[in-house]
């Protein structure tokens, strides 16, 4: 069984679990199946908006596909999620890919 289809069945079983939905995310990337992984991680963040780790992957993404102002959309918000939950050095990781931008 590949990892997707693996994570998918765990998804069944826990289907709030954020840490598999970052994880499935991950996979689609490293398939190259990008519109695969945004809506897996644009989902897990609607669902579970402090998932902080995701803001700085789906802003990669989207980076990649060309879409500039969603990447500093989703770097900005999750600075200020990771700014909430005091989580500094995500925040600093997310600040840095907006300046790089």
């Amino acid at each position: 069984m590949d990892r997707i289809t693996q994570l998918k069945a765990y998804l069944a079983d826990s289907p709030a679990d954020s840490f598999l939905r970052h994880a499935l995310a991950l996979e689609y990337i490293k398939i190259n199946d990008d519109q695969s992984a945004r809506e897996v991680f644009e989902t897990l963040l609607a669902n579970d908006p402090a998932y902080v780790g995701s803001y700085y992957h789906l802003g990669k993404l989207l980076e990649r596909l060309g879409d500039q102002d969603a990447a500093i959309a989703a770097y900005e918000k999750g600075m200020d999620v990771a700014r909430e939950v005091k989580e500094m050095h995500a925040y600093n990781e997310l600040q840095a890919a907006r300046e790089d931008l």
